[in-house]
């Protein structure tokens, strides 16, 4: 008897799909046997039968062999063993990279590059995926792209991922460079228009108005109405408690922004407009492309818009605080030659506002009207430097309300004033020109990360998107982003030179 006979079913050939039936049929020689199933080389079951035949299931999915101890009737013992039975029920496992994927018309790529196949029994089987790729037509709209995969027991596994065919982007790129086009031009008549104000501003002075003239340009009955809507949403947000305490920081800005804002609400208002923009040209550039606004994509945009005013804001007060402290020099040396001449501190406050002209000039005309009124110096001088803070000026007021309590000679106070002012500005100008190429390696530190993600994003549009696709992306972003802030912050407390 041989190992073969003894089993019914010796071996598969390949992985069973179904449990097996094993059948063990001894022959009239065999008094009793005994068997051992092994699974996976270790034992599964065993059991001690007659010499009857006996019928073994196997209905897990794994790897058995079984070994038959029999005693014959002569007392002889013999071990047979059978092949090897393979039994796999269950179907490889197909994970896909993307559920969904979008891609351009005409784009190429290969669908084994979002998908891996693993089986229990036969291991990788992504080189067998079969796909209905080249049925597809990948004309603009959503397909189905269906994965296939067959083991050797023949089971069948199938799955579906979704292709999103995005329509051609040369009338997308044709608009958005029109809209580029259309910009730049506006820039550039907007500065010539800039440009021919202070050209007329320079010829007023030289030319004869006319006797009555009501007519307004375009730009006036633009700003007029611009001034219109701006206090009807000022008048909204007033009803607003927490933003009328945020627009009592923005107070300070009046006076540079005389011509258009009066309280420190319409400076909100004209935030919230300018956020409301942004946000409308986000969402008009993502409907020329026939998508819709992410989270992120309506949140960025109203920060945006909201924020980059206080720049505006912020280096306008700037350019008028250094003008005040560039012309004070001036309005010093003014008033000393006029209180060499003999005149008293309100001539010598007229003749300042007269020969002048800028912020300084506005700000004696208006020390000259208090005067006029009758307040007294110290009043006045003490009015004019809670409006400017500058350190200069406080120190003229205090050393004008000295004088004007104790006594003592005018001049010589003004000409020692002058004098440290000069060497003052002397100092700061010879600081400026030690620390220039610093300021410039400075900025161009400070630029370089963005003409980078600028440059990056015109040759590659999508390279920065998994930072904004995923929660780990948004985590490293925002990481990014303080890390810059700190940056900023230290290198300016470095290169700030206090005087």
């Amino acid at each position: 008897m041989t190992d073969q006979s003894l089993f019914l079913l010796y071996e598969t050939e390949k992985p069973a799909k179904e449990p097996l039936n094993v059948v063990i049929k001894p022959d009239s020689s065999i008094r009793k046997y005994q068997y051992q199933v092994f699974k996976n080389e270790e034992i599964y079951m065993e059991s001690s039968v007659g010499s009857e035949e006996t019928t073994v299931l196997l209905e897990e999915d794994g790897k058995y062999q079984i070994v038959v101890t029999v005693e014959k009737r002569n007392g002889k013992k013999e071990i047979f063993s059978s092949g090897f039975y393979e039994i796999d029920c269950s179907s490889p496992v197909i994970t896909l990279k993307e559920e969904k994927i979008k891609i351009k018309k005409g784009e190429v790529f290969s669908p084994l590059d979002f998908v891996s196949v693993y089986d229990a029994f036969d291991g990788d089987l992504t080189d067998q995926v079969s796909t209905n790729y080249s049925d597809l037509s990948f004309t603009p709209g959503v397909h189905t792209l269906v994965f296939k995969v067959e083991d050797r027991a023949g089971n069948v596994a199938t799955r579906s991922m979704e292709i999103e065919v995005l329509k051609g982007q040369s009338g997308i790129f044709l608009l958005q460079g029109s809209l580029g086009i259309f910009f730049i031009v506006f820039l550039f008549l907007f500065l010539r228009y800039k440009r021919s104000l202070k050209l007329e501003k320079r010829l007023l002075p030289y030319t004869i108005s006319p006797i009555r003239d009501t007519s307004l340009s375009l730009t006036e009955k633009f700003l007029k109405t611009y001034i219109l809507f701006l206090e009807k949403v000022s008048q909204s947000l007033k009803k607003s408690v927490f933003l009328t305490k945020y627009s009592i920081r923005y107070e300070k800005y009046i006076k540079t922004f005389s011509e258009r804002h009066e309280k420190g609400i319409d400076f909100v208002s004209e935030k919230c407009i300018m956020a409301i923009i942004c946000f409308l040209i986000a969402l008009f550039s993502k409907a020329i492309q026939f998508q819709m606004l992410s989270s992120y994509e309506i949140v960025f945009p109203l920060l945006f818009g909201f924020f980059a005013p206080d720049i505006v804001y912020i280096s306008q007060y700037k350019i008028y605080r250094n003008r005040i402290e560039n012309d004070l020099l001036q309005a010093i040396i003014i008033m000393n030659n006029a209180f060499k001449s003999g005149r008293s501190i309100i001539q010598a406050v007229d003749l300042v506002q007269n020969e002048l002209e800028g912020p300084i000039a506005e700000e004696f005309k208006k020390m000259y009207m208090e005067m006029s009124f009758g307040l007294d110096i110290d009043t006045v001088f003490d009015r004019f430097a809670n409006r400017v803070k500058l350190e200069e000026v406080t120190y003229l007021t205090a050393s004008l309300s000295i004088l004007n309590k104790t006594g003592g000679n005018i001049i010589k106070v003004f000409s020692s004033i002058e004098k440290s002012l000069f060497n003052k500005k002397k100092l700061k100008l010879e600081l400026l020109s030690l620390t220039g190429s610093s300021r410039i390696i400075v900025w161009v530190l400070f630029l370089v990360p963005f003409l980078f993600i600028l440059f990056i994003s015109l040759v590659n549009p999508g390279y920065f998107m998994p930072f904004f696709s995923s929660p780990i992306g948004i985590i490293l972003v925002l990481f990014m982003v303080i890390y810059y802030v700190i940056y900023v912050f230290f290198v300016q407390k470095i290169m700030k030179v206090r005087m």
